[in-house]
C-alpha cells in the first residue's frame, strides 16, 4: 500500500478521506477517517520517545502494525505504525464518520452512555469512542492492517489541501505546540476544532 511507504505526517494527513473497517462475526462497521494525530520518534509526547517496551513494541514494527493501548485506565485508542521497523511512530486514528453498521456501532457504544444522551455524531467522535464503537480490543494489538479483520481502504478522491486543516494535539501534556493533528474542515464528526 503506497501510503504506508510515505512519512508518518503525510500517513496522518493522507489517512483523511479513507474507510476504516471492521469486519467480525456480529457484523461489519466502517466509517471515513475525519481525524488524526501523528506521533513520531523525537516527539516527547510519543510513546516510543524513550525506548521499546513491551507496551509500545507495535509501534516498532512494520508499518501498518496496529498499537491498541489503554489510556486513563478506561478507554482504548488505535494507532498505526508508520515508519521502518525499529523506528517507533504511528498515527492515532481520532475520529471517524460513521458509514456501515451504525446500529452495531450504537449497541456497542450503548454500554457506555445512555441512549437519551447518543447522538449519530458521538459514535466516532474521539478515539476511546470509535475503539468502543468500532468492537477494536486489545487482542487486536499487533495486528497488520493489510492482513487481518481490520482493514483501510483509499478514497476514490482525494482531499484537496484547503480542506485539511493542520492544529495542535488533544489530551497531550509535551508537543503541545507540534502541529500533527490534521482533521477534515467543516466536518461535524471531528472530536474538536
Amino acid at each position: 500500500m503506497d501510503l504506508l511507504n510515505l512519512d508518518t505526517l503525510s500517513v496522518a494527513k493522507n489517512l483523511l478521506g479513507y474507510t476504516f473497517i471492521h469486519e467480525c462475526e456480529a457484523g461489519k462497521t466502517a466509517g471515513i477517517i475525519v481525524e488524526t494525530e501523528a506521533y513520531l520518534r523525537d516527539d516527547p509526547a510519543c510513546h516510543a520517545y524513550r525506548k521499546k517496551s513491551v507496551r509500545n513494541g507495535p509501534m516498532f514494527g512494520k508499518a501498518g502494525t496496529i498499537y491498541v493501548y489503554q489510556i486513563y485506565g478506561m478507554h482504548f485508542c488505535i494507532n498505526i505504525s508508520t515508519n521502518q521497523v525499529d523506528i517507533g511512530e504511528a498515527v492515532l486514528i481520532r475520529s471517524l464518520e460513521p458509514t456501515e453498521g451504525l446500529e452495531l456501532m450504537e449497541e456497542r457504544r450503548l454500554t457506555h452512555v445512555k441512549l437519551s444522551q447518543m447522538k449519530s455524531k458521538d459514535l466516532c467522535s474521539g478515539p476511546g469512542k470509535l475503539v468502543q464503537a468500532m468492537g477494536i480490543h486489545k487482542q487486536m494489538n499487533d495486528w497488520h492492517i493489510l492482513d487481518s479483520d481490520l482493514k483501510i481502504i483509499p478514497p476514490q478522491t482525494r482531499l484537496a489541501d484547503h480542506e485539511i486543516i493542520s492544529t495542535t494535539r488533544i489530551g497531550i501534556t509535551q508537543g503541545v505546540d507540534l502541529l500533527y493533528r490534521f482533521y477534515v474542515k467543516g466536518n461535524e464528526y471531528v472530536s474538536r476544532k
